[in-house]
């Protein structure tokens, strides 16, 4: 083993170490990695951006426009709502309809942004019947991933397989070269979910009012001021008493019975009752304050705090929001989203109500908002970084938009289809008829790229560059080879097909692919036979990732909303894995024979 390999082992065992930590974004490891590769000489500079101007990323950029427009027009959310009540007073024929709606759009649009126009529906079926989400949510995101296989546009990991084999001067995939093989993963799963999956699925049906469902009992209150109150005609922005203490202020009650919402502008009158959020600590702190009268052991509900045109609402952080590991604090979020305040936080299986502005947010935490309805609407237009749950998205519509942007989408999948031009010149060409026929502004265009995605992408294709050039991938080739090709290329297809799932299931599926698919290349050549079952067992392997929530952004995105557990995904995704290596080992040499 030369020195160069070991260079390359060791980055990318760093790499793995700090996927799985999550220390810091995968975009940031990405690049990191990419970095290290050219700064050890291992690559060039130009090897190591390459990356950026690869067939994959180049495709993935424009299918993130291509699913905006869609979702923008409206057309989705109307199907969605229609397919879905259809269905909804029976469970399992909600559980098929759902699944199979949300896999046959998967296999077209993005996977997340599928979960995320069907999610909010979904949930407020669930309230509205009674149903568990966490019944229905690990369902959608699953029917989501299975139907993502279907097709070369599913996922961008489908599209960066097909750059890594382009790359290497194999065929790129056809739009629906993956199409038999992912019906079966996809029939198969909506029968094992309909069945087992269902019977596993736990039964946790959430509270109906917000305030008991973010535990927010012990942290609300009322205090009255009296005529000794220091801060009598100030605002509660320049209040002594506010900036001391952790607390914020809700709404003002006045003398009169008059309910106002709580500004920082609002001023503090003698005989107010201000309704205020804070922790235990404080209130031991303020209860004794002259001029303040505590009230204790009151109940609120939603109602109490819902006045007007003020209500609860509650967002999600999206996978790839710029609010990932930041604090409330940081970001100024009462004057970024003016009018909207934070009472609760949900990460995962913990509630925090208690130096809100502190937290650092996660991908999947759900944030418990009191908002007026013109406030709302800032975070409704901000979707990429906080998608409204508790409510079903609404969109102006347009047929002659809808059918425009359909057409053109049509359009793109046909010209890829039949080869009249690659799949990249396709969807960019898509891309500038949708702004110039404004079915998309360019700065709408410009917001839909998730740029996140698209240096994660330039930057672990690096990887597979390093692994390639200095003869890693051959050398762990001959290994696997060496050890299993005496059984035969079926074993040991199935081998890396096992290999990829465990690895996604606990870092970046992109990632796993980028680092897989040249050493299964490397295989398939030192066997002598057909490269094309190898990469495809890379391809579906890596996109479907049931076992944990952090496998897949769709499986983080339902983890609090469903009020799931990590057991939840293992118990549930790993008969469907071990079920799809089996499948995998039977059929993939079927539809691409060795």
């Amino acid at each position: 083993m030369t020195g160069e390999i070991t260079a390359v082992f060791a980055i990318i065992i760093l790499a793995m170490v700090l996927f799985f930590t999550e220390k810091f974004s995968i975009d940031t490891i990405s690049v990191l990695v990419m970095a290290l590769f050219m700064v050890t000489g291992i690559l060039t500079f130009d090897e190591g951006i390459s990356g950026f101007s690869n067939t994959a990323t180049v495709t993935v950029g424009a299918m993130f426009v291509l699913s905006a427009a869609i979702f923008k027009s409206g057309s989705l959310n109307n199907l969605n709502k229609i397919f879905l009540r259809m269905s909804k007073k029976n469970e399992f024929l909600f559980m098929l309809t759902m699944m199979v709606f949300a896999g046959g759009l998967s296999a077209f649009i993005n996977d997340t942004a599928v979960v995320a126009i069907l999610m909010p529906t979904v949930i407020k079926i669930a309230k509205d019947t009674g149903m568990a989400p966490s019944k229905l949510l690990m369902p959608l995101s699953f029917g989501a991933l299975m139907g993502g296989v279907c097709t070369l546009l599913g996922t961008s990991t489908n599209i960066l397989v097909s750059g890594i084999a382009e790359k290497n001067g194999l065929e790129p995939f056809g739009i629906f070269e993956m199409s038999g093989m992912g019906l079966v993963f996809l029939i198969s799963g909506l029968i094992y979910m309909l069945t087992i999956g269902r019977w596993l699925s736990p039964d946790r049906p959430v509270k109906r009012d917000l305030t008991e469902i973010f535990d927010l009992g012990d942290y609300l209150t009322e205090i009255s001021i009296k005529e000794d109150f220091k801060d009598i005609g100030t605002s509660i922005k320049t209040a002594l008493f506010f900036n001391d203490h952790e607390i914020e202020a809700l709404q003002i009650v006045r003398k009169d019975g008059e309910v106002l919402n709580a500004y920082p502008y609002s001023v503090i009158k003698d005989g107010d009752t201000i309704r205020i959020s804070c922790d235990k600590e404080t209130l031991k702190v303020i209860k004794d304050h002259p001029g303040v009268s505590l009230k204790v052991d009151l109940k609120f509900t939603d109602e109490d705090l819902e006045t007007g045109n003020t209500k609860l609402y509650e967002a999600m952080v999206t996978p790839h929001s710029y609010l990932v590991d930041k604090t409330l604090k940081s970001i100024n979020f009462r004057d970024f989203y003016s009018g909207n305040t934070v009472l609760g936080i949900r990460h995962r299986n913990d509630i925090k109500t208690t130096k809100l502005t502190h937290s650092r947010l996660s991908a999947g935490d759900v944030l418990l908002i009191r908002s007026e309805d013109k406030m709302i609407n800032k975070i409704r237009n901000s979707s990429e970084d906080l998608l409204i749950i508790s409510e079903e998205p609404t969109f102006k519509f347009s047929w002659k938009k809808m059918i425009l942007t359909l057409g053109i989408v049509i359009m793109v999948v046909l010209l890829a289809t039949f080869k009249i031009f690659p799949i990249a010149v396709a969807a960019i060409t898509g891309c500038v008829m949708l702004i110039l026929l404004r079915s998309l502004t360019a700065e709408e265009a410009y917001k839909a790229v998730d740029w996140k995605v698209i240096f994660m992408l330039a930057g672990i294709l690096s990887m597979g560059v390093a692994l390639e050039k200095t003869g890693a991938a051959d050398l762990l080739a001959r290994g696997l080879t060496g050890s299993l090709g005496q059984y035969g290329p079926t074993v040991v297809m199935s081998s890396i097909f096992g290999i990829t799932f465990l690895a996604t299931n606990i870092m970046s599926n992109n990632a796993t692919a980028a680092l897989l698919a040249p050493i299964a290349i490397a295989v398939a050549s030192s066997m002598q036979v057909s490269e094309r079952p190898f990469i495809m067992a890379v391809t579906f392997a890596a996109s479907l990732s049931f076992m944990t929530p952090m496998g897949y952004q769709t499986n983080t995105m339902i983890y609090t909303p469903g009020n799931y557990k990590f057991v939840d995904y293992l118990k549930i995704g790993t008969p469907l894995n071990l079920m799809y290596w089996v499948l995998a080992t039977l059929f993939l040499p079927y539809f691409f024979p060795f």
